[in-house]
């Protein structure tokens, strides 16, 4: 894995389809079955409208994902090219104890164990790179994405935005299917969340590079809706 920093180079063709590649659906680790609390915030009559959507999904960006899972992936990007694996076991085991439900914590290990098999299908980085992988007790998605665009040598700033980006789309085709919206509203709803990443990804960033990092995971409302999820009778997502 290289080293080199997120502006020391531009990205090449293969790399830019690398890295849609690592934000499509089409990606074999089963992001499109969880709503990460949205379609309770359905049931629970907080979104109700495209408007509604939009604003929780813009919250969420910004007081959950932003200051949290996009920060603590930079961290770990970081130390996966620096090779610390002291660093990457400390920030995959805060960060799964900072999940708030079972729900939440099932969540992020089962899509890193399946971004892990993806991997070594692949053969993504060397066979000694997804040993140490392979060997993490307990692995969490933000930490495997992160190696993953590490093992393609991507850009820090492109992965981090993929892997925003992905969650976004994610919850747009959450909100399609639970309010329910039409296709063009959550079209609609990506024109105005695109441009919040350039927010999102500079802010993740700055947290990232504090010392110690500044990550933050107060976010009650969405901890509560979460939790509401898991005792929800009628549901079509899994958290």
């Amino acid at each position: 894995m290289d080293i080199r920093t997120n502006d020391a180079f531009m990205m090449t063709p293969a790399q830019y389809a690398q890295l849609m590649r690592l934000s499509s659906p089409a990606l074999p680790v089963g992001g499109f079955s969880y709503s990460q609390g949205l379609e309770s915030a359905v049931e629970l009559g907080i979104v109700k409208n495209e408007g509604d959507a939009r604003l929780w999904i813009e919250e969420t960006l910004h007081t959950v994902m932003t200051v949290c899972d996009a920060a603590v992936w930079l961290v770990l990007s970081r130390a996966w090219r620096l090779q610390d694996t002291n660093a990457i076991r400390q920030w995959n085991q805060w960060y799964y104890a900072s999940r708030e439900t079972a729900e939440a914590r099932a969540e992020t290990t089962q899509m890193g164990i399946s971004l892990i098999n993806l991997i070594d299908a692949l053969h993504w980085a060397r066979e000694s790179e997804r040993t140490a992988l392979n060997d993490m007790d307990i692995p969490c998605f933000p930490t495997v994405h992160a190696f993953a665009v590490a093992a393609l040598d991507l850009p820090e700033d492109a992965g981090v935005t993929a892997l925003l980006y992905a969650w976004m789309e994610n919850q747009v085709m959450a909100a399609i299917k639970t309010v329910p919206l039409g296709q063009t509203a959550g079209q609609r709803l990506l024109s105005a969340l695109v441009p919040q990443l350039d927010l999102a990804v500079c802010a993740a960033k700055d947290a990232a590079s504090r010392t110690p990092p500044s990550i933050k995971t107060l976010a009650p409302q969405y901890a509560i809706v979460a939790a509401r999820h898991e005792s929800q009778f009628s549901r079509l997502f899994r958290s």
